[in-house]
């Protein structure tokens, strides 16, 4: 399996140069104890069923401390895997392995957590005419590679950020006046950009209806609700159910009708997935 990874490989470059700067400060003091010509073998293992995400900031950790480590990989970015596989091997200066572990694992754990929680919702679903999304909800200076996690769990991209996309909320609507004043602002200053309001209620469903907004996030809907707003849409606007989602209920959700279901927890709520390194003996 192959997921498309977009993020520009300067940004990965710029991602791991801080990482390792935070880790390593002047100099990896343990690592100097180890002989200068030592030379490693590795293994990276899986202690948890996880699907895998992270390849190119592993790659890019040893490239950058010492691009002779040579890296062979089991396991493709949105493959699944199971208790106690071999993700990949390492081998070469046994002091730039050390000294690369901590970070590569940090990215690749923090990662794969992302993709597999996004995978076990997208499972969920699996079958209904639905798209999983994330939101912005991410950490900060990883909201790329959280987004690329999302897509190697199989789910959809919301917008990226401020700049792609327009999501009409509360302190919004407050502040331009109305629904109506809000969607009219932004179809005048960006017509080729779809407008999203969310909406609290059915009131504020019909202001969004009326005007004329692409998608509408129903926050916080039960599901009689959100069948409810299907049936009232009538196919209008792209519906997006969000708030209170879990792996318990969002297959009923889904069952609603509604076309899209956001998901914050894919990136604020995660647990790193138990990966351990080990030197060959």
């Amino acid at each position: 399996m192959t997921i498309e990874n977009t993020i520009a490989t300067r940004d990965i470059q710029a991602q791991v140069k801080l990482a390792l700067q935070e880790d390593i400060g002047q100099q990896d003091l343990t690592a100097d104890l180890i002989p200068a010509d030592s030379v490693a073998k590795a293994t990276i293992i899986t202690r948890e069923a996880a699907t895998l995400c992270g390849q190119d900031w592993l790659n890019e950790v040893f490239k950058l401390l010492d691009p002779s480590i040579a890296i062979r990989w089991h396991f493709n970015d949105g493959d699944k895997m199971q208790e106690n596989d071999v993700i990949c091997e390492l081998s070469g200066s046994a002091r730039t392995l050390l000294t690369g572990e901590r970070t590569a694992m940090n990215f690749i754990q923090t990662l794969s957590a992302t993709a597999t929680l996004t995978s076990h919702y997208t499972d969920a679903v699996a079958g209904l005419a639905v798209d999983i999304l994330d939101t912005r909800k991410t950490i900060p200076g990883l909201r790329l590679a959280q987004k690329y996690a999302v897509r190697c769990g199989k789910g959809v991209n919301h917008r990226i950020g401020l700049f792609d996309g327009v999501l009409i909320k509360e302190n919004h609507i407050q502040a331009a006046g109305s629904i109506e004043a809000a969607v009219a602002a932004s179809k005048q200053s960006h017509p080729t950009v779809p407008v999203e309001v969310e909406v609290e209620d059915f009131v504020e469903l019909q202001h969004a209806l009326h005007a004329k907004a692409d998608i509408i996030l129903l926050d916080n809907f039960d599901t009689d609700a959100l069948v409810k707003a299907v049936a009232l849409n009538q196919g209008q606007a792209k519906l997006e159910a969000s708030g209170g989602i879990s792996l318990e209920n969002v297959r009923a959700i889904a069952q609603t009708g509604v076309d899209r279901i956001s998901i914050g927890a894919l990136t604020k709520d995660i647990r790193a997935i138990d990966l351990s390194m080990r030197f060959n003996a």
